[in-house]
């Protein structure tokens, strides 16, 4: 289990990983099995408390894919707090709408790919 996450993780893991949204199936098509930098990506994986959208473990980077529902006055602060806790845990987390994937994919890529430097620079 990683970073503490429970066995109940990995149960609701794997349900979300075969109902995945729009976007996260339209990023997971570029991601999956190495197509993205030769890159291991995991969908839907458990980390501490929390399932990530994506993860590469390699540069411990987590990739969420938020909906309208994220940017809601109760889900806020629970986002906050989700992400103070991952990072304290030292996972970078970067953030994508649910537009930005179904509409300007490339520089969804691009994005991924420059923290993907970044990361690599700082190792």
């Amino acid at each position: 289990m990683w970073k503490g996450a429970p066995k109940e993780g990995f149960a609701k893991a794997s349900v979300l990983r075969n109902n995945l949204t729009k976007s996260e199936a339209l990023l997971w098509e570029r991601l999956r099995q190495g197509q993205f930098k030769g890159l291991k990506f995991r969908r839907q994986h458990p980390v501490h408390i929390y399932i990530a959208d994506f993860y590469c473990h390699r540069y411990q980077l987590i990739i969420e894919i938020d909906g309208a529902y994220h940017n809601t006055p109760e889900q806020i602060p629970k986002d906050g707090r989700r992400t103070k806790i991952l990072e304290e845990l030292g996972l970078v987390i970067i953030r994508f709408t649910n537009l930005e994937v179904e509409t300007h994919m490339e520089r969804v890529l691009e994005q991924i790919g420059d923290k993907i430097e970044e990361l690599k620079s700082q190792t």
